[in-house]
């Protein structure tokens, strides 16, 4: 993977919006929504929904796979 920023284009919340992310952030995304049996408009809109109204979308799901990745590896070291 690259740390080359591809921007995408999801509908959430009924409006069109553009992210940009590294490669890496995108496909750890895709993984975290297809744990959760959803699309990555689905994921993408519970982040926002939740998001700090001062952090850009972008920043929010950055941070959000971070914490994804502590848990499941908590979640390892416990098994």
């Amino acid at each position: 993977m690259t740390a080359r920023i591809l921007k995408r284009s999801l509908s959430i919340a009924g409006h069109r919006t553009s992210i940009s992310l590294e490669e890496a952030f995108w496909s750890a995304l895709k993984e975290a929504a297809t744990r959760r049996e959803l699309s990555i408009a689905a994921l993408v809109a519970q982040i926002d929904g939740t998001r700090a109204p001062e952090a850009n979308l972008s920043s929010a799901i950055r941070v959000f796979l971070l914490q994804e990745a502590a848990r499941r590896s908590q979640d390892e070291s416990s098994s």
